[in-house]
């Protein structure tokens, strides 16, 4: 398993940067015949461990979200692992610290969608402030719900906040 694994992690080196078209394609040509084989040979484990190890645990926690752990095969924009995400997070202890006195569940999540998309900014090597003061000013001058795409941060332009 841990050469499976390795191998795709060599190909998203290679992908990496690429248009998520190109990534999706290589993906369906290289990826997806090693995780297609990855879930049956998972299955194969469960059989011949104990029901209540560890890693039978874990096997089956990843089996009940095969849909979600695959769904990079699919989507060239989505990388294989959250290991970009956790690692620019991790700078940011204060940040983190607060979070867990954010006061309640509906605080929690509100802080969680912020820190995402600070973080997919810095991912997408945008300004967040440039980019926050340029989404608000779009909501308050009545950019519509159906238009909503047009302000994920991958589709801001930073000189779009000097001409708005």
């Amino acid at each position: 398993m841990k050469e499976r694994i390795g191998q795709l992690y060599r190909i998203e080196a290679e992908i990496r940067g690429k248009a998520p078209e190109v990534r999706r394609a290589i993906r369906q040509k290289l990826s997806k015949p090693i995780v297609d084989a990855l879930r049956p040979w998972l299955e194969a484990q469960l059989d011949m461990l104990s029901s209540s190890s560890d890693l039978t645990r874990h096997i089956r926690y990843g089996l009940k979200r095969w849909d979600g752990l695959t769904r990079f095969l699919d989507d060239g924009r989505l990388e294989m692992d959250t290991n970009a995400v956790e690692n620019a997070i991790r700078p940011i202890p204060l940040t983190r610290k607060n979070a867990l006195f954010a006061g309640n569940d509906d605080g929690a999540v509100t802080w969680a969608r912020m820190a995402s998309l600070v973080g997919t900014c810095k991912l997408n090597g945008i300004n967040p402030q440039a980019y926050l003061e340029h989404v608000l000013e779009k909501i308050l001058n009545g950019h519509m719900q159906e238009d909503i795409q047009d302000l994920l941060p991958w589709n801001f332009k930073p000189d779009e906040a000097r001409h708005s």
